[in-house]
């Protein structure tokens, strides 16, 4: 699977060339994007109306809308800055998010992380497909189209076909894509922001919550869907992009231009969700911009539907090389269709789900969990026993963990931060009700607790498994000494 270059003249960074390249380390002559390229690519995944919803959740929890927007400013600016972190891992090796997992978990152990990747990059193709849907037949309805289920399937059709093209030909063509869509999107969204603003009255400080209990329990609920929740839970598709930043970037510009291109767009539709709660507003996306703009919308929605699709395309081709990083050995644009029908699939579920909001609050809670148990290790290892260098070429076999192609101590610790965060988790339904959660009224710390115990414990486990290893190397070498020096009187 060793990559190749082709199609694309020498030299030309702007030339949208087939992506070949598979999970092996991107060679320097094809790391040919820019920090603001990066920018672009993460602030037009982000720039969707699921943000809106997110945003309104904080009024529908109990807070004001003022209490609302300082959470989720607030937040985010501890999960994006996080979210920077993991983009440096990319940067500086030139390696995929999964495969550098291998680090900490082994190539074997990564399997599992990898795995469960896989799967729920294909969910979320399904979810952000059926957001693009619902506003596509809303504004289909503003003008008198109307077809039923036939119409809602056929929409469904080519909005996938759309995503899985631009999927397939892979990063060259998501990188154009962004560059030349995101700006025009961003300028159309400020419009409608000011629009938003000038139409509408809210009630910047009544809240629903008024005893401190509950007030602080939607403040951690709020924190887990789209507070630091929400950077957290894009860290494993990071170095997937950032492996094609230019060698010899700053790593400060790759890290700002990441986090900001993560932390702009969500804090500012978050924003304008939770104010257009406070007036009243619908929820849902469809309703929530229709009914504000009317038929005049139309342009403007026909736009804001870049970025769900901006967000699947990097789902369909981070599932795509999650596949490839547990052992898979097929070409890559392969798996990307296979994930495209998947994901199709997931759509037809989620197309008949009766709320939005529970669908999507179910599908968070679950990535959570594993994410900030796994991410905790991932950073712990790199960042902090490792200082940052990896031996690249060991991550393609055993030895991509000194302790064996599946470690122990990062097993044993992301089952212990699985366990810990569950246990502070507050979904909506009772399996994912932890005890300590429910015991506090609701509280929702599960990023919070997969993280401490899971890096924590990682770190405590490996500091001592790495002794052991030393001073096993250390009686060898001595053993091999007094060896050596018996055989040497043996002589005399």
């Amino acid at each position: 699977m060793s990559p190749t270059h082709a199609t694309a003249p020498a030299g030309d960074p702007e030339a949208v060339r087939f992506d070949d390249h598979g999970i092996e380390p991107i060679p320097a002559a094809a790391r040919d994007s820019t920090p603001w390229q990066q920018f672009w690519i993460w602030a037009g995944a982000n720039i969707a109306p699921i943000n809106w919803v997110l945003g309104a959740l904080g009024v529908t929890l109990g807070l004001s809308v003022l209490e609302t927007i300082t959470v989720v400013a607030v937040g985010n600016l501890f999960g994006c800055a996080v979210f920077g972190l993991f983009n440096l891992m990319g940067h500086r090796t030139g390696v995929n998010q999964m495969v550098l997992g291998r680090a900490a978990f082994g190539r074997r152990g990564a399997i599992v992380p990898g795995v469960v990747q896989g799967l729920l990059t294909m969910g979320w193709v399904g979810v952000n497909t059926w957001v693009v849907l619902d506003l596509v037949l809303a504004i289909l309805a503003q003008m008198g189209v109307h077809g039923g289920l036939g119409l809602k399937y056929l929409v469904a059709g080519l909005i996938m076909a759309v995503q899985l093209f631009l999927a397939l030909y892979g990063f060259y063509a998501i990188r154009t894509f962004e560059k030349y869509t995101v700006p025009a999107t961003v300028l159309l969204m400020a419009v409608m922001t000011v629009l938003a603003v000038s139409q509408t009255d809210t009630d910047w400080t009544t809240a629903a919550a008024v005893t401190p209990g509950s007030k602080f329990s939607a403040v951690t609920q709020l924190l887990t869907a789209i507070g630091i929740g929400w950077g957290i839970s894009w860290l494993p598709y990071s170095a997937d992009y950032s492996r094609f930043i230019r060698v010899g970037t700053p790593g400060r510009s790759v890290f700002w231009s990441t986090a900001l291109g993560m932390y702009v767009p969500t804090v500012w539709l978050a924003a304008l969700g939770a104010y257009l709660a406070g007036a009243g507003g619908p929820d849902d996306p469809s309703s929530l911009v229709t009914g504000l703009f009317g038929v005049m919308a139309i342009p403007v929605l026909l736009l804001i539907m870049h970025g769900p699709v901006a967000t699947n395309i990097l789902n369909l081709y981070s599932c795509s090389l999650a596949a490839l990083s547990v052992g898979i050995r097929i070409a890559r644009w392969k798996l990307t269709l296979i994930a495209g029908v998947v994901a199709s699939a997931v759509l037809a579920v989620f197309v008949q789900a009766d709320s939005f909001a529970q669908a999507f609050d179910h599908w968070m809670v679950s990535i959570l969990v594993w994410i900030s148990p796994w991410a905790s290790i991932v950073l712990v290892d790199f960042f902090v026993l490792r200082r940052g260098r990896v031996d690249l070429p060991s991550l393609y076999g055993d030895g991509a963990s000194p302790y064996g192609p599946v470690n122990r101590s990062a097993m044993v610790a992301l089952g212990a931060g699985l366990v810990a965060a569950w246990s502070w988790q507050y979904g909506m339904v009772p399996a994912t009700q932890g005890p300590i959660a429910l015991a506090l009224n609701g509280t929702d710390f599960s990023w919070l607790s997969g993280s401490l115990v899971a890096g924590g414990l990682y770190y405590l486990l490996a500091r001592r498994a790495g002794r052991r290893v030393t001073d096993g190397r250390t009686r060898a070498g001595a053993e091999e000494v007094r060896s050596g020096a018996g055989s040497g009187e043996s002589a005399l």
